[in-house]
């Protein structure tokens, strides 16, 4: 048993790399360490205690965390410091290696940052606390608030899908998730707290309902009765968990924003086969079309990985071709980045990194040209915008209801306010819309 005097009068550093889940995790353990007297860090302080969450979507997210851990060790000299996270869970030796940190906590064990903290004596090699993949079974829920206006509620965690690029199934276990009702009472929660804006995140939240028996859909209905809340967005969801029961309800909801954010990864069916995804682009089509039929206005983004083992040129433009066809907003591109012991490295054809750049470049223009036209759609046009805090050249900006950015001079009166506005043309950058 920890003496919960040690951690009086203690200052804690906070950092937080890669997903809104691990943003919404860091609150979660920023909560803990809040209840035994920790204190945040102010911008200046030097912290007592530095915890830093860890992705490791890519090869480039693990040597972004590796400097980072000895960035923050080097600003708070001294520091007792804890590393968590993805890259954590997948290589624990690497980050208890780097000199000043003292332990490295696991997907089990990283929501549960009190049991481990051996009285903040500092060690010579840092300690691993890991679990295997099939014992990380705890789905501990969390919400955080990021710095504009909206909250981050996890609602499931891990995958079962082991689609052949992807290491998170290793580093986050199978799929689990709350209950509806403490979900609902963690929304309700949000709204007593003046929140006006829910992100409804996890790893493939889709999939919610292997814990309980519930399923997203019914979340969904029950979230979408919760007072005080102006507005839910549903973040990434997979296209085959999409239903057409959850589109329809969306159009017709008092909450939901007629926003979706859908993976597609490739446009080829047949690199889709070699990724073991578990759609084809007939049926990525269908739910982008079903979505314009009930919600014309809806902003749908994209995320597509260019690059991967088996892509070919024949096999790129078939995704380019179909991608510039679909009826969506904006594309998040990602250049593929292999992965140890996952099933894509048995694939021969390896693209290389120029043609990866290419590739890259020729997707992020036709989004931009997406994302432009998406923005003139809406010019002339009423919608309902919620103002974020951050201020910038006496600019305010915010986001209509179906994701589109907006600005207008600050009036701090408006900040996390859900009011009408009406919709001019692009500024100056193209990046927002001026109000008119």
């Amino acid at each position: 048993m920890i003496d919960n005097t040690i951690f009086e009068n203690k200052l804690a550093a906070y950092l937080t790399l890669g997903c809104k889940l691990n943003f919404a995790e860091t609150s979660a353990i920023g909560k803990q360490l809040s209840e035994v007297g920790v204190r945040k860090a102010r911008e200046g302080e030097i912290a007592n205690i530095c915890v830093i969450n860890t992705c490791s979507v890519t090869e480039f997210a693990d040597k972004k965390c590796r400097q980072a851990v000895r960035k923050l060790i080097k600003e708070n000299p001294g520091a007792y410091v804890i590393v968590t996270g993805c890259y954590a869970q997948l290589k624990p030796d690497d980050i208890a290696s780097i000199e000043g940190v003292d332990i490295v906590l696991g997907a089990e064990q990283k929501l549960d940052v009190i049991a481990y903290l051996d009285e903040l004596k500092k060690k010579e090699k840092g300690t691993v606390f890991t679990s295997k993949t099939n014992h990380i079974k705890t789905f501990v829920p969390s919400c955080s608030k990021d710095d504009r206006t909206r909250y981050f509620l996890k609602v499931q965690d891990g995958c079962d899908y082991f689609c052949s690029f992807c290491t998170i199934p290793f580093a986050r276990g199978r799929s689990r998730n709350g209950s509806v009702a403490d979900l609902v009472k963690q929304a309700e929660e949000v709204a007593a707290n003046g929140g006006k804006e829910i992100v409804l995140t996890g790893v493939n939240i889709g999939d919610f309902g292997k814990t309980t028996g519930e399923t997203f859909f019914d979340l969904v209905k029950a979230l979408d009765n919760v007072e005080g809340i102006a507005r839910y967005r549903i973040s990434s969801i997979e296209p085959n968990l999409l239903t057409d029961e959850i589109i329809e309800f969306v159009a017709r909801s008092k909450r939901f924003a007629p926003h979706f954010h859908i993976p597609l990864q490739s446009g080829s069916d047949t690199v889709l086969k070699l990724m073991k995804r578990k759609y084809d682009t007939a049926l990525f089509r269908h739910k982008v079309e079903k979505i314009k039929t009930v919600l014309p206005h809806a902003f749908i983004g994209v995320d597509v990985i260019v690059g991967t083992r088996g892509e070919t040129d024949e096999y790129f433009e078939e995704c380019r071709q179909f991608i510039q066809s679909l009826d969506i907003s904006q594309l998040h591109v990602f250049t593929y980045s292999e992965r140890p012991n996952t099933q894509a490295l048995k694939i021969d054809y390896a693209v290389d990194v120029r043609t990866k750049h290419f590739r890259s470049k020729a997707l992020l223009d036709i989004s931009d040209r997406k994302l432009r036209d998406f923005y003139l759609s809406q010019q002339g046009l009423l919608r309902k915008a919620l103002f974020e805090h951050s201020i910038h050249d006496n600019k305010m900006y915010g986001f209509t209801e179906n994701y589109v950015k907006i600005e207008r001079e600050y009036d701090e009166r408006l900040v996390n306010v859900v009011g009408e506005v009406h919709l001019g043309g692009l500024n100056i950058e193209g990046t927002a819309v001026v109000l008119q």
